[in-house]
């Protein structure tokens, strides 16, 4: 197993944009896109951000509530968000909000939309019950014609998630429902709109951290999952594991920023580079002061050749 420290690229301007970083995704330009879900622990709203990682210049777009995902769109301004219980289109030049999809999780209460993943012209998202107690949320399947299909409706905090196409040609949907400290795969028909087979593929139980954003290695071979330690630690991790074996192949550690949220390759001074995200969110007083990296964005080494795949949003 390798490791490999990674080092803070980029430090957001203010502690409300720190509280819950998370989301990064390669944006036009060479830029990064990421959003601060909640601009701190009352709050109930935040923001999409797009930074240039060379300057540290970031583009704040506040967003009339919390976004659990932005990804761009095939129109170079705006972005696709998930935001409380709706699915909108945003401009980033002029932050005017569309709404495409209302009524999200309207079954239940006390849940909004947390993370989500981009396939083709389809966009696959999942809810958070805000009490992290309650297997309530739902797990979505937003269909190009705007139809939307539930998949589950037994989750607790939906975050990171990866499809890999399969040698017989079936469609392989890895989810994480982060309290279940477990990564999960299914086989996904996009037609019927159903998940079949579950397999446990990472199984963290015997642990006390949480898996929360994850990607697939470009040789989609292994799952970099961000880990969020909600304990006293000087550190935080993203780890690589084998889809096949489970076997813990990399770690990158964060220095002084134990809550890692969500990973993303990205091309870095002409190499791929892990860039991961973490946030401060719930830390106390004490573990807040020691943890000064909390909230920052870092950057690490890899072996990759290669990007994952990136794709925007048909608009």
């Amino acid at each position: 197993m390798k490791t490999i420290e990674a080092k803070v690229c980029f430090t957001p301007a203010t502690d409300e944009l720190r509280f819950l970083t998370e989301g990064p995704y390669r944006a036009a330009n060479g830029k990064l896109s990421w959003v601060a879900i909640q601009h701190g622990a009352d709050a109930k709203v935040g923001s999409l951000n797009i930074v240039d990682l060379t300057t540290g210049e970031n583009k704040n777009v506040p967003l009339p509530g919390r976004p659990g995902f932005a990804f761009p769109t095939s129109k170079a301004d705006q972005y696709v968000v998930g935001m409380e219980r709706h699915v909108a289109i945003v401009n980033v030049e002029n932050g005017t909000v569309e709404t495409l999809v209302d009524g999200v999780d309207s079954a239940v209460d006390n849940t909004i939309i947390n993370d989500g993943m981009v396939y083709g012209d389809y966009l696959i998202f999942g809810c958070k019950e805000l009490e992290f107690t309650t297997r309530k949320a739902g797990l979505y399947l937003l269909k190009p014609d705007k139809s939307l299909v539930q998949l589950a409706n037994d989750q607790i905090c939906s975050n990171g998630k990866a499809i890999r196409k399969e040698a017989d040609g079936t469609l392989r949907f890895f989810d994480i429902c982060s309290t279940s400290q477990q990564v999960v795969s299914w086989e996904i028909d996009f037609d019927a709109g159903e998940l079949r087979n579950p397999q446990v593929v990472i199984d963290l139980t015997s642990t006390e951290v949480f898996p929360d954003g994850m990607i697939l290695t470009p040789d989609e071979r292994s799952l970099i999952v961000a880990i969020f330690n909600p304990g006293d630690a000087d550190h935080g991790e993203a780890r690589q594991y084998s889809i096949a074996t489970g076997e813990l192949e990399t770690v990158w550690t964060c220095p002084a920023s134990p809550r890692v949220t969500c990973p993303q390759l990205i091309e870095h001074e002409g190499k791929v580079a892990l860039l991961l995200t973490t946030a401060d969110e719930g830390m106390e007083p004490e573990l807040r002061a020691k943890s000064k990296n909390a909230g920052c964005l870092f950057i690490g080494e890899t072996d990759f050749d290669g990007l994952c795949d990136n794709p925007s949003y048909p608009v």
